[in-house]
């Protein structure tokens, strides 16, 4: 028999309701998931329950390991996502393995650290291996070659709202405005945005918080997005990033909103 869809704006009505989620039901907002519970995603895509934003989107947002993996062709070449040390030998091993440029070193990101503090720094491949091996380097995490003097930029897409800011930090390679970085307001090139709206269009994400290294060269990487991130350095307050948040929100529950008795 045909039941209404429903459009659940909140967390505790959702999971009240989880074992009658059908088809066509949507959730609007973040979605409350527990680190050993991220697998009922597959339960509710199987379902036909629908998200906004995009559960995948959502999920990214977790998960830097599951960035590099899905979204790593954007990022440095060389980015590899280390889920055992298996992994991290063969890298080690792998006779075509990319290689750092001379002096550099390499960057590994922690899955689920935010603000920089799960960025480290390392000479070669064999300190990581060291590091992992000893379990001072929690599994899994995301390696590529580190780029001296590249430039970082924060790109925010919130609607029709965008802009772009530099960030910089004297004390560290970081680029940390919690620990002493600075920032300036900058526009965004056309390969920016492209690049911007390519990674949004491959995860789902309808709004964004997207990180972007500049090479010296002037390449242009990916280093990570998310549905949410700090406001610190922007010129965007966050009493009119909630407004525009919401409006979003609301906007996209009035869309899916279907008649009663509508549901496939």
């Amino acid at each position: 028999m045909a039941s209404d869809v429903t459009v659940y704006t909140s967390n505790d009505a959702f999971f009240a309701r989880f074992a009658d989620l059908g088809r066509g039901d949507l959730f609007v907002g973040r979605l409350r998931l527990r680190r050993n519970e991220e697998l009922l995603a597959v339960d509710l895509l199987h379902r036909g329950v629908r998200f906004y934003p995009s559960l995948l989107s959502q999920l990214l947002s977790r998960s830097k390991a599951l960035q590099g993996r899905l979204l790593g062709s954007w990022m440095v070449p060389g980015t590899t996502v280390i889920t055992d040390l298996h992994d991290l030998h063969r890298l080690i091993g792998r006779s075509a393995a990319p290689e750092a440029v001379e002096g550099q070193g390499w960057t590994t990101k922690l899955d689920r650290k935010d603000a920089g503090m799960g960025v480290h720094k390392w000479p070669d491949l064999e300190a990581v291996l060291n590091a992992a091996t000893f379990g001072a380097l929690p599994l899994p995490f995301l390696v590529q070659p580190f780029i001296a003097n590249a430039t970082d930029t924060r790109v925010i897409i919130l609607g029709d709202y965008l802009e772009a800011y530099e960030r910089a930090n004297r004390g560290n390679f970081r680029a940390n405005l919690h620990f002493g970085g600075s920032s300036r307001p900058v526009t965004a090139t056309a390969p920016m945005l492209a690049i911007c709206r390519a990674v949004m269009q491959r995860g789902g994400f309808p709004y964004a918080h997207i990180d972007l290294l500049t090479s010296p060269q002037g390449e242009i990487f990916l280093s990570e997005i998310s549905l949410r991130g700090g406001l610190r350095g922007a010129r965007i307050t966050p009493q009119e990033y909630q407004q525009r948040l919401a409006a979003l929100h609301a906007t996209a529950a009035a869309h899916h909103q279907r008649p009663a008795g509508s549901r496939p």
